[in-house]
């Protein structure tokens, strides 16, 4: 996810910590606040941000057989360097969307700990490290990890260099910033914990699948299909983002054979703030939205209050899609069934795009 950022501090070690655009920084550190609210309002008669009725539960799906790492195995890391893993007995990812590929490729059963964002079933009962988006290095340390995944979104810098400087291999991952980055992914943290061989089947099955579900969005129309509008919501705090062409969500509306209303209205960074003139230009025939951003504002009847979304074609239609926040842009393992729930809501009646 591309949210409010900060650099950490300069040095070797240094790991950048995104935390959203520069210009909501003073509210950055309450993004993560625990969200309230329900939804009252969604396309085809649902309640807003509850799952379509044909999306399965909020687990992975391991590949069939447990495999059994082959190390020592050396792997460059990210920020630099080349980390040494010699045992995958205790695994600590820190972040939701890694935590999705170790359970993925059927390693599960070695993860000692988790970060908030990794909401899957599978992982439901591991203690957390992190408080809000931030690693606690203790907390990480206190449960004795072989090895431990961090993206270069991870922070503060300061606890990914205590977590190093105590011994333990930490591989540094680069972020996914689209469909073209899943494979890579599910192959860097693969070699990483010694299972190459299940990292090229999950690569296969993954990339298969998401061919699959694009093989049912409708056929396309001359001009591209519907413009959709990622907005990034935090009602609690405030915060009111239009997604541009760095959001993260480009990828995917693309993949559903949508056109990204903020990329095509012209704005060149990750979000922007919302603004009536912002949306104007954007012109969304419908609006992407994570779950608990759109219960943070009240649903959608609570959307449409927001400045310029009631003058849009998708607001007038409310036409609102929502996926979970915990899986919508990991980009990973889950992705086919990201892009299968994104169609069903793009496309609630099949055929033509409208």
């Amino acid at each position: 996810m591309r949210f409010p950022q900060t650099s950490a501090p300069a040095g070797p070690r240094a790991v950048r910590r995104y935390t959203g655009p520069p210009r909501i920084l003073a509210v950055a550190v309450t993004l993560a606040a625990a969200l309230a609210g329900c939804g009252t309002g969604a396309p085809g008669g649902r309640t807003a941000g509850t799952p379509a009725a044909s999306a399965p539960a909020d687990a992975v799906e391991p590949l069939t057989g447990t495999p059994e790492p082959l190390l020592p195995v050396t792997v460059p890391s990210a920020d630099g360097g080349d980390v040494t893993v010699t045992s995958a007995d205790r695994i600590v990812p820190l972040t939701g969307s890694l935590s999705e590929i170790v359970f993925t490729l059927g390693l599960g059963e070695r993860v000692v700990a988790r970060d908030i964002t990794a909401t899957f079933e599978q992982a439901g009962n591991l203690p957390v490290v992190t408080r809000a988006h931030d690693v606690s290095a203790e907390s990480v340390l206190s449960l004795r990890p072989t090895v431990v995944l961090a993206d270069t979104t991870t922070g503060p810098a300061e606890a990914v260099a205590q977590i190093r400087d105590a011994g333990i291999p930490l591989v540094v991952v680069e972020p996914a910033g689209g469909l073209a980055d899943v494979g890579r992914r599910i192959g860097t943290v693969a070699a990483a914990l010694g299972v190459p061989a299940a990292g090229e089947t999950l690569q296969t099955r993954t990339e298969s699948r998401i061919a699959a579900v694009q093989k049912t969005i409708p056929a396309r129309r001359e001009d591209g299909g519907p413009r959709v509008a990622f907005l990034y919501l935090r009602g609690s705090a405030s915060v009111y983002l239009l997604g541009g062409r760095d959001s993260g969500a480009g990828s995917l509306l693309e993949a559903a054979g949508a056109v990204d209303a903020g990329k095509a209205s012209g704005l060149t960074k990750d979000f922007t703030a919302l603004t009536s003139e912002a949306l104007a230009q954007a012109a969304p025939d419908a609006i992407l939205v994570m779950t608990k951003g759109l219960d943070s504002v009240g649903g959608v009847d609570g959307l449409v209050k927001l400045p310029g979304v009631a003058q849009t074609p998708a607001g007038m239609d409310r036409r609102i899609v929502s996926i979970d926040d915990g899986v919508l842009l990991n980009y990973g393992p889950r992705t086919d069934r990201v892009l299968a729930e994104l169609v069903e809501q793009l496309y609630p009646e099949g055929g033509d795009r409208t």
